[in-house]
């Protein structure tokens, strides 16, 4: 299966840095991994509509070609334990579903644009994450979601 993440925000830190690469090298061996990002729009400059409007601009340029399921990172969205998330990914893969797409916002969220246009909502509870954080818990969420499917110790 192919996984592209789409981030609005740049990983400054090496720790974020650091974290996200270790769990995209982990996922390698399950999934071909793509991560696009895109820059911050200075919402005290633009204002925040404003700042919104330019990232789904830079969201819906940046989306994949060809058919793939747009999962959007948003507090209204479904959440799901670890097992579950898993048996969802993997429902999804056994429907022909061959290629993900997640995005996640910026610290103002998503375009109500970008929530319309995606096939469903992800949420990580009812917090608020910082986005390179949310970030870091997307993909370690995928490995184990891909460990729990093969049956890997990792998630113990």
């Amino acid at each position: 299966m192919k996984t592209t993440i789409i981030a609005t925000g740049k990983l400054k830190e090496r720790y974020w840095r650091e974290a996200c690469a270790e769990y995209a090298k982990r996922l390698s061996a399950t999934t071909t991994l793509e991560v696009v990002e895109l820059p911050d729009r200075d919402p005290a400059r633009l204002g925040p509509v404003r700042a919104l409007a330019l990232e789904a601009e830079a969201i819906l340029k940046a989306l994949p070609a060809g058919t793939f399921r747009l999962i959007a990172l948003d507090i209204k969205g479904r959440a799901f334990s670890s097992e579950e998330l898993s048996a969802h990914l993997e429902a999804l893969k056994n429907s022909g579903c061959s290629h993900l797409c997640f995005v996640i916002g910026s610290s103002h969220g998503l375009a109500p644009e970008i929530l319309e246009r995606a096939d469903e909502l992800l949420s990580f509870g009812p917090i608020t994450l910082p986005h390179n954080l949310a970030r870091v818990v997307l993909l370690e969420q995928l490995y184990r979601a891909a460990s729990i499917a093969a049956g890997s110790p990792y998630h113990k």
